[in-house]
């Protein structure tokens, strides 16, 4: 289980972000709203999101952005995360591929999340804002912007996915342990929640369902934000700290990924490691191959409609060009809470659309044997949404051996599975099943929606 890391000296951590938007020579479409059906301005998310945010959001001129002294400061507490050389799965896929890992699991919150949580929650506080709101999956999101809030003075409110509140107590543990206070969405606490129990008094939730839980409290409740962790463009901006580090520490290897792959749900991590590198495909100096890997029971990349959609389940977000399986679609309750989402990010939409990433559906117990055979060769235990890049990785890795041929993979390792254990004990137990979508759910779904 031998493995060699590349570590960044303290000084290397990035001192801007990459802004891909920039450099696109096709650019997104943009978002629109949804009363008057024109064009969003950076104004119009003023009063749900900070203003730094909200620029953020709509900037495609400023290829790099200053990240604020006081953000890099808190990314010094883990950045730069390792790169790790894989070798011990290399030898158990018996591969010629050589295969890194960037470890984002050793944040203080055990994700990539931090990266922007700490990002949005500076810019709430340097604009006077005293109380934010989100939503969360699996918990990830929500554990790093409570650290984030608590550190920052603001007050955090979480509406975390019903199913996901029951199956992992422990993530809601940490919040709280950090000062935010958790509801299981959908709630009685809102109106959009109060609306959709009526319907589906048993309705598990989604993070539809919560995105519009958490902006309606943000837009009722006075010096409110609501902060996001996935999909957006700020967001995406913010995790490009991901791959700019590993773009200097695979240099220090000697060498450059023919392969990059990141679990899909919103985009977040995704984008984080792949932008970075994705600039030099964009110049003509490159040709790595860009995966994004989600799971086969919520496929938006793989079998979505690109379309308008709304971002929540009850329509209070601007409409957004994605990929989507319909704002009222219900996800399987599978372990990988944090890529049950509906739709994919503009930018990573546009860029699927033009053939500049492919996406990889992923059935749940391909992942959860990926993930038992990297935790017993490399003794790292992912999370389920991670599992699903080292399934796409090991493919790869398998299909370099079939034809005998070197290839150098890069996977993002965007958070542990320590407070994921029972979800191991179920796969252990023959309790998890795979799900696929029936065609007509989706056709069903995004019929209402018009194509792109």
């Amino acid at each position: 289980m031998k493995t060699k890391k590349f570590i960044l000296p303290e000084q290397e951590i990035p001192t801007a972000w990459y802004n891909i938007l920039a450099e696109m020579k096709n650019k997104p479409l943009p978002m629109k709203n949804p009363k008057t059906g024109q064009p969003m301005k950076e104004e119009d998310l003023y009063p749900l999101f900070s203003r730094a945010a909200s620029h953020q959001e709509m900037n495609d001129t400023d290829a790099w952005i200053e990240i604020p002294e006081e953000v890099r400061e808190m990314y010094k507490i883990w950045r730069p995360t390792p790169l790790v050389r894989a070798t011990g799965l290399e030898r158990a896929l018996d591969t010629p591929a050589h295969i890194y890992f960037k470890n984002e699991s050793v944040s203080p919150v055990g994700s990539h999340k931090l990266n922007s949580a700490i990002a949005q929650a500076y810019y709430c506080k340097q604009e006077g804002v005293t109380n934010i709101t989100t939503e969360t999956g699996a918990g990830q999101w929500g554990a790093a912007l409570s650290m984030a809030a608590k550190h920052f003075g603001l007050e955090l409110a979480v509406y975390m996915v019903k199913v996901s509140y029951n199956q992992k107590p422990y993530r809601r543990s940490i919040m709280e342990t950090y000062g935010a206070e958790v509801i299981a969405s959908p709630s009685m606490s809102t109106r959009a929640g109060k609306d959709i129990i009526t319907k589906n008094p048993t309705y598990q939730g989604s993070l539809g369902t919560a995105i519009s839980e958490a902006v309606e409290l943000a837009m009722t409740t006075p010096n409110c934000k609501y902060v996001l962790g996935s999909v957006l463009n700020h967001v995406a901006l913010h995790q490009t700290v991901i791959g700019l580090e590993a773009e200097k520490q695979m240099q220090m290897a000697g060498e450059y990924p023919d392969v990059v792959i990141g679990c899909f749900g919103g985009g977040s991590n995704f984008s984080g490691i792949s932008f970075p590198f994705l600039r030099h495909n964009l110049a003509g100096n490159a040709e790595t191959r860009f995966i994004a890997a989600e799971p086969e029971s919520c496929p938006k990349l793989t079998r979505g409609k690109l379309c308008y959609d709304y971002g929540d389940e009850a329509g209070y977000t601007p409409l957004i060009p994605m990929y989507s399986l319909g704002h009222n679609f219900a996800p399987a309750n599978i372990h990988a809470g944090g890529l049950r989402y509906h739709g994919a990010g503009s930018i990573i939409s546009c860029l699927k659309h033009d053939g500049l990433i492919e996406a990889m559906d992923i059935p749940q117990l391909e992942t959860f044997n990926a993930a038992t055979l990297f935790a017993r060769a490399e003794g790292i235990i992912p999370a389920p949404e991670s599992s699903h890049a080292i399934a796409s990785a090991i493919r790869c890795a398998l299909q370099a051996r079939e034809e005998g041929r070197r290839q150098v993979i890069l996977f993002n390792l965007s958070g542990h599975g320590l407070i994921d254990m029972s979800a191991y004990d179920s796969y252990f137990a023959g309790d998890l099943n795979n799900y696929q979508v029936p065609d007509s759910e989706i056709a069903r779904n995004t019929a209402p929606l018009q194509s792109l």
